[in-house]
């Protein structure tokens, strides 16, 4: 059985993050594991953890029983408590622990994608209890994935796959989000364009239009005129969407034009992630 076309690139997607991401820690010495990440209080093996984590939720696994130390400062959110869960129940497993579950998880998951015959607007559970689709489910697991496997390169000196199916998946997530970044959180003047001008392994050009009521519209046309432009390398712009960075931290690595003020805001409205 083939899965449904629109799940198919999602599948792709996370088999080939997850198989670099396998790969990748496989022959990793133990002060490896933990190596801090460029997300925010986790070390390798904390995103190893994640990720098999949020694998075995797809598989419909029951969540650990586990209650959380006070200390972990980064956790502030009830969502952040939702994600740590899977994270701090593994976070005193060895090394050999880590990649056998991991191999195992992979495993059942392949399984269940060989086998998958729900409709992609069939609802599933989410985080936090949420109703979400199967396609959402699929594409947020591929989103994932691939933003960790970028952490873990980042951590472990090993950069790659910025080009790689999952890193498509990832562009559209994050440019559905623009028009919000730009309208509601930045405040853009109404009736203007902004300009996101990205270069690099994934190019693209995208003007975010701001209407007479305020609302942001993502369009590929460029703008004459625009109010703000701003040009960007793509590794650049994942990691400031993702929080992985600061504006101020990558300052030499963007370009903007226009009205500062408006720029400013949107750098500082820019992380999309929870």
């Amino acid at each position: 059985m083939s899965l449904h076309p629109t799940l198919q690139p999602y599948a792709d997607a996370w088999t080939h993050s997850i198989e670099a991401i396998s790969e990748m820690v496989q022959s990793l010495a133990d002060g490896e594991w933990n190596r801090r990440t460029p997300c925010p209080g986790w070390s390798v093996r904390d995103i190893v953890s994640h990720v098999i984590g949020m694998d075995c939720e797809m598989l419909g696994d029951p969540r650990p029983i586990h209650s959380l130390p006070r200390d972990l400062f980064h956790v502030t959110t009830e969502y952040q408590r939702y994600m740590e869960m899977q994270v701090d129940v593994r976070r005193h497993h060895t090394a050999p622990e880590m990649t056998a579950e991991l191999e195992y998880t992979v495993i059942r998951r392949n399984r269940q994608l060989r086998n998958e015959s729900r409709d992609p607007g069939a609802t599933v559970r989410g985080p936090l209890g949420t109703e979400i689709t199967v396609e959402q489910a699929y594409r947020t697991r591929a989103f994932d994935v691939w933003v960790h496997e970028q952490d873990l390169r980042t951590a472990l000196g090993r950069p790659g796959n910025l080009d790689s199916p999952g890193a498509h998946v990832v562009r559209d997530v994050l440019l559905e989000a623009l028009p919000k970044v730009v309208a509601k959180d930045a405040e853009a003047p109404r009736s203007s364009a902004i300009v996101f001008d990205v270069h690099g392994p994934v190019e693209f050009l995208r003007t975010i239009r701001v209407d007479i009521q305020g609302r942001g519209s993502l369009e590929t046309a460029p703008a004459l005129g625009p109010a703000a432009t701003l040009t960007l390398d793509w590794e650049t712009y994942v990691r400031l969407a993702c929080g992985r960075v600061t504006p101020e931290a990558v300052a030499d690595r963007v370009k903007t034009e226009g009205d500062p003020d408006l720029t400013t805001a949107i750098l500082n409205h820019f992380a999309v992630t929870p």
